[in-house]
């Protein structure tokens, strides 16, 4: 285990850079967990374990279908009908979906150097008003949704397309009108 400068625990043979935050900082060394915790070395950035301020107890921030059914449902999917990752489709769960390069994405999309590594783009799945939005992340390039910019939270609907680097991504939604996973 290695232990990257923020002071996070991960797997530096299955990850070049920490999972949890995206340092691209030198490890600080070969470390061990302190008892009674344990590294998030196989999770993705949005779905981390996070340690809570009392000793050897660790927390998990679920999402609100999670919590509720026990499991982490789809409620969508991107699929690409552009670019290098063409005829891929990307499986999107409820809550938060960041979209980037890196393999610690919910949507990873591998082979476009245009998009960002982190956090380029988000598409949300909120259970309580059965809706999706998209959100343009922390990224230098631009988000597009049906040829506009997103400059600011989007409704997504069925078929939409979004645009980013040289990607092109159709919206498909699983919970919608017609259907609602139910606790």
């Amino acid at each position: 285990m290695k232990r990257c400068a923020s002071g996070h625990y991960y797997d530096s043979g299955k990850y070049s850079n920490c999972p949890l935050c995206g340092v691209n900082i030198p490890d600080i060394g070969s470390t061990r967990p302190k008892v009674g915790s344990s590294p998030t070395n196989n999770l993705p950035a949005t779905r981390a374990k996070a340690s809570s301020p009392a000793p050897n107890i660790e927390i998990e921030t679920v999402g609100l279908l999670r919590d509720k059914t026990g499991s982490d449902p789809v409620t969508g999917w991107l699929v690409c009908i552009e670019g290098a990752q063409k005829g891929r489709d990307y499986r999107l769960r409820s809550e938060k979906n960041f979209i980037g390069r890196a393999d610690t994405m919910d949507v990873c999309i591998k082979g476009d150097e245009a998009i960002s590594r982190l956090n380029h783009a988000a598409v949300s799945y909120n259970p309580r008003t059965n809706s999706f939005k998209i959100i343009s992340g922390e990224g230098r390039g631009i988000v597009f949704l049906n040829g506009e910019e997103v400059d600011s939270v989007k409704d997504l609907n069925p078929y939409d397309e979004i645009e980013l680097g040289k990607t092109r991504l159709k919206f498909f939604p699983c919970c919608g009108e017609h259907f609602k996973w139910e606790a």
